[in-house]
């Protein structure tokens, strides 16, 4: 198989969204399903640990360890948006799977969380896996480029102005 020209990862916060969620999920293997709030439910109650969001110190800290990780590596970040509850990441990485590198930018990023904000011990930061898409064309890695570092402030403050 071809190397990809690009990962576009995405990955959430512990607990914030779970399988059933009314905004859409995703199975292994069935692609996207719709709601189902009995799911949801039955999956929030078996949380293990309270739902807690990213602030902006995390949020800093999590994107600077993904630029170090990276650059360490040898690989070509393109774009990151750390948000409260979710993750995205747009990168080039020649000599890695996509869960290889989701994975190691997820424990890098919760080392150095754990470092700065000791209530993030002993507790999940993330979700287990997340979603890559594979980007094989400049249109697709520009498109997804402009959805990270630009798209996401505007859906924030779109949802701001909605009251939502």
């Amino acid at each position: 198989m071809d190397t990809p020209l690009a990962y576009f990862l995405t990955w959430t916060v512990y607990g914030t969204h779970l399988q059933g969620d009314d905004r859409g999920w995703w199975r292994r293997g069935d692609g996207e399903r719709p709601s189902q709030p009995l799911l949801a439910d039955w999956h929030r109650d078996r949380l293990t640990h309270p739902i807690m969001l990213l602030d902006g110190e995390a949020r800093q800290c999590i994107d600077l360890a993904i630029e170090d990780h990276c650059q360490r590596r040898g690989w070509k970040l393109w774009a990151s948006s750390i948000r409260t509850n979710h993750a995205h990441v747009v990168l080039s990485a020649a000599d890695a799977t996509a869960s290889k590198v989701r994975d190691q930018l997820k424990a890098n990023g919760t080392g150095k969380l754990r470092k700065i904000q000791t209530c993030w011990l002993d507790r999940p930061v993330w979700t287990v896996k997340g979603w890559c898409e594979y980007i094989d064309t400049d249109d697709d890695l520009d498109a997804v480029v402009l959805y990270t570092s630009v798209a996401q402030d505007r859906k924030h403050r779109d949802q701001l102005a909605d009251g939502r």
